[in-house]
């Protein structure tokens, strides 16, 4: 597939956020973006992942990935284990669910951390949500917390009976929407025994609330948008899709919001993959906006740590949530220093950073 047909069906946005750019935004200068992205195409990889560094072949020794898939309520979701140097299935090691962002899928940002993670001697699995990248689910892309959050539980169904999994050492990984997903789950899910999250986005407050609260006047009418969108689906009509954009490279250097041209240019160039797209189900609004990854958050209480880059505009949803886990008192908010949202995802020396706190707090807590 040509760069040029990748870029025709990535006439959708977001990876970071899946929320429509709104038509006031286009054509405001852009603030300046210290770091480019290189350039990582999934074909050149056996496996399609399009993160530097990233398996080519799995060689003794070494670290190893597995195309694995399995049955979710009926769909069959398709993940990717990854499994420590010398991995001996007679042996027992911590395990790792790793959820990837909103828009994504686990060949990106998801299929990195694990495989690092996999590198400090855990067994991990970067699985795609269902209704979205490779697994399965009709209407495709569809995005509604209860099935984002049951992915999580059935990751942790699958991955604690692979062979070589201690399931009393269960952590969980979420990364943006990821992030806020793998708080709702670790509510209620017990087998978890520690959760991290990194660049946590909450998509309910977004889609509800737009970004940075900034749509506080359109929800009502947003909502009977949705409904009818339901409406008209269920009556066999077309099915209406939210986080279409149709944007120029200047325009989307011209984004103010770092998430959104930095999104952009993850997703849609740099890190693009055919199984990644940014739309969802205008329909997926009814379940989005009435719900909040913060709700019943004390309920949380084993080990949390909260990464954030400290220049990434969406820092105010981790800051929110943090303090709003009281069920736990051994929790971290520690910030990325210089890090964008986006810049999490595959920065070198930011990535390192945010391995250099999960390595310790899940050889810890698991």
């Amino acid at each position: 597939m040509s760069n040029e047909v990748i870029n025709e069906k990535r006439r959708e946005f977001l990876g970071a956020a899946a929320l429509a750019i709104p038509a006031a935004l286009i054509g405001v200068p852009a603030m300046t973006t210290t770091t480019t992205a290189r350039a990582a195409d999934y074909r050149k990889n056996p496996f399609t992942l399009v993160y530097d560094g990233a398996i080519t072949k799995n060689e003794p020794g070494k670290v190893n990935i597995h195309p694995v898939n399995y049955d979710l309520n009926g769909l069959n979701i398709v993940a990717n284990v990854y499994t420590p140097a010398n991995y001996d299935p007679s042996k027992k090691y911590a395990a790792i669910v790793v959820a990837h962002p909103n828009g994504g899928v686990k060949e990106q940002t998801a299929g990195l951390y694990a495989q690092h993670l996999a590198e400090r001697g855990h067994i991990t699995i970067a699985m795609d949500a269902a209704y979205q990248g490779g697994s399965g689910g009709k209407p495709a892309s569809v995005d509604k917390p209860q099935f984002r959050t049951e992915d999580i539980h059935g990751a942790a169904d699958f991955i604690t009976r692979y062979p070589g999994v201690d399931p009393e050492r269960l952590g969980l990984f979420g990364i943006c929407g990821g992030g806020g997903y793998s708080l709702n789950a670790a509510k209620a899910d017990k087998r978890f025994k520690s959760i991290a999250t990194l660049s946590m986005f909450n998509s309910g407050r977004v889609r509800r609330n737009g970004f940075k609260d900034s749509q506080l006047d359109t929800i009502q009418h947003r909502l009977r948008q949705a409904s009818a969108a339901r409406a008209q689906e269920k009556a066999g009509g077309e099915i209406l899709y939210a986080g279409d954009a149709n944007l120029t490279d200047a325009q989307i250097d011209a984004l103010p919001f770092d998430l959104y041209r930095e999104g952009y240019h993850y997703y849609w160039r740099t890190h693009a993959h055919p199984g990644s797209t940014f739309k969802y189900t205008m329909s997926s609004l009814l379940d989005l906006m009435r719900w909040d990854a913060t709700d019943q958050i004390e309920l949380i209480d084993v080990p949390l740590l909260m990464l954030a880059g400290s220049k990434a505009d969406t820092l105010y949803m981790t800051e929110d949530a943090f303090p709003k886990a009281t069920g736990t008192k051994d929790k971290e908010l520690f910030l990325i220093e210089g890090a964008t949202h986006i810049q999490t995802y595959w920065v070198p020396e930011y990535v390192e950073v945010a391995l250099s706190k999960l390595t310790p707090f899940y050889a810890r807590t698991l």
